[in-house]
């Protein structure tokens, strides 16, 4: 058995930023506060936290939709990738930001959920914050 979850955010900035920002190294990096590196095309592997995320991306629709295969190192040994799929929507106060995480290890989705909150959305509310916010 597996888990999965669906968590939301709306990010303030466009989908196109928010699309760029996650398959760029340097922009990842930058709103995570972490090293990655992205090569940010279909086939195109990716690492994130220093290593502790790898996958590869499986598909991609510019400004829409992200699919990747994703991993930590948390993983047991010999499970499979868990699938990540992002879906970006423009809304009116900026991009509605649908992350989709199936076949995660048994017991390990509640984990990965509140990591995403804490460690990709929040920072990203921040980063993508306007500039005339105090």
């Amino acid at each position: 058995m597996s888990d999965s979850f669906t968590v939301l955010t709306v990010l303030p900035t466009s989908a196109e930023s928010v699309y760029h920002a996650w398959l760029d190294s340097d922009e990842h990096s930058h709103f995570t506060g972490s090293p990655a590196q992205i090569d940010p095309a279909v086939g195109g592997s990716f690492t994130a936290w220093d290593g502790y995320i790898s996958g590869v991306t499986l598909e991609l629709e510019p400004h829409h939709r992200i699919v990747q295969a994703w991993r930590t190192t948390d993983f047991p040994k010999g499970s499979p990738d868990s699938r990540l799929e992002l879906i970006l929507d423009e809304v009116k106060d900026g991009t509605k930001v649908t992350l989709i995480h199936t076949n995660i290890p048994d017991g390990q989705g509640d984990e990965y959920k509140q990591g995403w909150e804490d460690w990709y959305f929040a920072p990203m509310q921040v980063y993508f914050r306007p500039d005339d916010v105090s």
